[in-house]
């Protein structure tokens, strides 16, 4: 029986005439019951769901930052899908709360709501779009600035309705309690006035109504004071009130499950925060770090103590940066906070993004260092973050794999030369290297003469390493060759014995020995390319055209011994045959210099020469053929450089794009004389005279014949070239090449070849001196029916030698 059938029950069978009394005391109970099922089933269902709502607010937060750190597509696309989910929740959850809004406060918080609400996901589409787009650190950056300053708005509000909801459910609550104080009090009134005849229904009311009342409100206000949400009101009977309290009970429990929601959601944030491999962390006003920071920044720099601590000694002190550019890194700083975001985008290329820190222990850390400014609602920068990486281990893997780039480069350099060719150059090579090693022990006081031998030498191994395009070979010897063009630039001006430091001279050789030894080193050991391969060293072995041999043992097998004839044509066919052994064609002798024409053309903006070489059936032998190397490497690169025009201008003047270099052999006297012309523009005589003059060379009146002028170009040190390049200006050339037809008591000499006397320029041909045993006439043999093959003219096109 519920206590309306009781009391009405008592009232009837009492007293008739106190019907009134007791219909008031039923309308007060009625009206009792209503407001306490209004406080259990309207308000404080609606409190729960503002606190749910907040729970909401924290799925997103969860989602977002799932996105934003999502290892692949897959995450994203959940992490996507389940913010659009919380997104429809949130205006469902805000929709219930308008439909239960009490007052124009409680709208307005919903409008508020509303806004913020769009604003986040506004801010998470465009960090979302960030993280598709691939700007991992940015879309970071834009969370932690805009996402965060949305979201910690958007908690600001929900927190504000949560907290006024409960303020209408305790407002309700005290209502409640007020209205049963009153129906108490009215109760008590009625049964005054009859005391003798309404005790018992008193006590009967105190004891179903009241008391069951009372403890409920003590109980409510007890666990709505200590927020112990554990604690639920006993349940006596399932009457009215027994379902009030029933209900009370059902929102304390679901308030429990939101609150241990809530909290493991917020344990989750934070072990997320905490667990990032970044350091991350804020910068405030006085340039200090705020105490709240990723926990991986005390593995980066190996300390606790992080907050409050000075930025500048942090992160800077025991670095590889200078105190000028500290100080530019402290003062941008400072101009950033507080100021208008403009100022960080006027100073960000100040703050340094990368730093090699030296730990406690002498490791050295190399940190990557990403700096974003955080604004507020009028874009003035509140703090700064910095987000720092080790990339201590990423840049010993770049540096690994651009050694390993590097090697294989110099295997791809090597595997464009011949094997016999390659070893040639190193032996060439380590000769030129152990001939300054030799000059510069002998010399404490260096005069010009050994200078100048030190730069040929120099000169001469970078010109030949050019040649085989070993490019990593020719920067480090260009290197020791600047030391060198200084000391020569020293001695000409000032005297060199200042600059004259035989150990760090000694060093820069030692560097140049390394870098062709590790060239040598891989041709022998990685490539298994030992020894000059196939052609031999001339000194062991000696090579001739296998038909030569098989026709001179044709003859020796069928010429009858008794036919002198037959006998002289034998002794005459081997005779040839031997006089082939040890020698090269000139042709395969210049080959290496003439392949490296095009290379070197393209570096000089022209077209790559027609290449004619003329033995006239004459051979070279081979103890000669690394002197004809390297003088005709420094006559060709010349023949390029100052002689053949561009092509514009050579077209200009009526001759073809590419220029023709000939080379012509043949003995005159016992003398080997091998000539080089071009169809350039000849030689400079007007520019030649200027240079001697302004030189002291000679007088401005003083007449010399062309002839004399042109030997100028001899004279170490002597260029016309304009300005310095990697192919020429640095005055060696000439002098150079003299001075290697000297060691093997050759010589060398220009002749004109037109009758412009006087001219500022006029056409000449070199001429290369040798002894003439070092050339073997191959004219007999063809007029005897047995001519090699490389007898005669050999044309060498671009596409030749490309």
């Amino acid at each position: 029986m519920t206590i309306r059938h009781r009391i009405t029950l008592l009232i009837v069978l009492m007293f008739v005439a106190l019907s009134a009394i007791g219909g008031y005391a039923v309308y007060q109970t009625r009206r009792s019951a209503v407001d306490v099922k209004q406080v259990t089933q309207g308000v404080v269902p609606s409190a729960l769901a503002s606190a749910d709502l907040v729970s909401e607010v924290k799925d997103v937060q969860i989602a977002t930052m799932t996105l934003v750190y999502a290892p692949d597509a897959n995450m994203v696309t959940q992490a996507q899908a389940e913010l659009k989910a919380k997104e429809a929740a949130l205006h469902t959850a805000l929709d219930i709360q308008e439909k239960s809004a009490a007052s124009h406060a409680q709208r307005g918080l919903v409008t508020q709501a509303r806004e913020s609400l769009a604003n986040y996901f506004q801010a998470i589409d465009e960090t979302a779009k960030m993280k598709a787009a691939g700007k991992n650190e940015l879309a970071q950056a834009f969370l932690f600035a805009n996402v965060a300053q949305y979201r910690d708005e958007l908690e600001g509000i929900v927190e504000t309705m949560r907290v006024e909801k409960n303020r209408q459910k305790d407002d309700a609550i005290a209502a409640l309690n007020g209205m049963l104080a009153t129906t108490v009090t009215a109760i008590s009134g009625v049964t005054g006035g009859a005391v003798l005849l309404l005790t018992v229904i008193g006590l009967l009311l105190y004891r179903q109504i009241t008391r069951p009342l009372s403890h409920m409100q003590s109980m409510m206000s007890e666990i709505a004071s200590s927020q112990d949400f554990t604690r639920r009101v006993p349940v006596g009977r399932m009457d009215e009130i027994g379902r009030s309290i029933v209900a009370f009970n059902g929102m304390i429990e679901k308030i429990q499950q939101s609150s241990a929601q809530l909290k493991q959601k917020t344990a989750d944030i934070q072990a997320m925060l905490q667990n990032m491999q970044q350091g991350i962390l804020t910068v405030v006003d006085g340039a200090v770090v705020h105490a709240e920071y990723s926990a991986y920044l005390e593995t980066i720099f190996e300390t606790r103590e992080i907050a409050g601590q000075p930025l500048m000694k942090l992160v800077f002190d025991d670095t590889d940066i200078g105190s000028d550019a500290l100080s530019q890194v402290d003062a941008a700083i400072h101009a950033c906070l507080g100021e208008d975001s403009i100022n960080f985008e006027f100073n960000q290329h100040l703050l340094v993004n990368e730093i090699t820190k030296r730990m406690p222990d002498g490791r050295e850390k190399i940190l990557d260092l990403s700096w974003s400014a955080i604004t507020d609602e009028s874009d003035t920068v509140v703090r700064l973050m910095l987000c720092v990486r080790d990339v201590t281990e990423l840049r010993q893997l770049a540096a690994q794999a651009g050694e390993q780039q590097r090697r294989l480069e110099m295997i791809g350099e090597i595997l464009s030369v011949s094997q016999e060719k390659f070893h040639h150059f190193v032996e060439s090579a380590t000769g030129f290297i152990s001939e300054n090693e030799r000059i510069i022990r002998q010399h404490e006081r260096p005069d010009g003469s050994a200078i100048a031998e030190l730069f040929r030498n120099m000169h001469t191994i970078k010109g030949n390493a050019r040649t085989y395009s070993l490019q990593h070979l020719t920067n480090i010897v260009h290197e020791a060759e600047q030391v060198y063009e200084e000391l020569r630039r020293a001695d000409s001006e000032h005297g060199s014995e200042h600059k004259w430091d035989q150990e760090a001279l000694m060093q820069d050789l030692a560097r140049v020995r390394e870098a062709i030894e590790s060239y040598a080193a891989i041709n022998e050991e990685s490539l298994g390319r030992k020894g000059p391969g196939g052609a031999g060293n001339p000194e062991h072995y000696l090579v001739v055209e296998k038909a030569r041999i098989q026709e001179s043992l044709r003859l020796i097998e069928e010429t009858d011994t008794a036919d002198l004839r037959g006998l002289l044509t034998m002794r005459e066919s081997v005779r040839d045959t031997l006089r082939l052994l040890g020698t090269e064609t000139f042709g395969k002798a210049l080959s290496g210099v003439v392949e490296s024409l095009p290379s070197l053309a393209k570096e000089l903006g022209k077209e790559a020469p027609q290449v004619r070489i003329d033995d006239n059936g004459y051979r070279v032998r081979s103890q000669a053929v690394g002197t004809l190397r390297n003088v005709f490497m420094h006559l060709v690169r010349n023949s390029m450089d100052h002689g053949i025009e561009p092509a514009a201008e050579r077209l200009a003047h009526g001759k073809p794009a590419a220029g023709t270099i000939a080379i012509e052999a043949g003995v005159d006297n016992h003398v080997l004389q091998i000539t080089l012309t071009d169809d350039g523009r000849g030689l400079a005589l007007g520019r030649i005279r200027g240079i001697a003059m302004e030189r002291g060379w000679i007088d401005h009146d003083t007449e010399l014949a062309d002839e004399a002028i042109a030997e100028f170009i001899f004279r170490p040190g002597f260029s016309t070239a304009e300005r310095v390049t990697e192919v020429s200006g640095r005055g060696v050339g000439m002098d150079a090449v003299r001075n290697f037809l000297k060691r093997e008591h050759g010589s060398i000499e220009l002749r004109f070849t037109d009758n412009n006397k006087g001219a500022a320029w006029r056409h000449f041909q070199t001429v290369v001196c040798l002894p003439g045993h070092l050339a073997v006439d191959s004219v007999g043999m063809q007029q005897a029916g047995h001519a090699p093959q490389s007898a005669g003219k050999a044309d060498y096109a671009s596409e030749d030698v490309a």
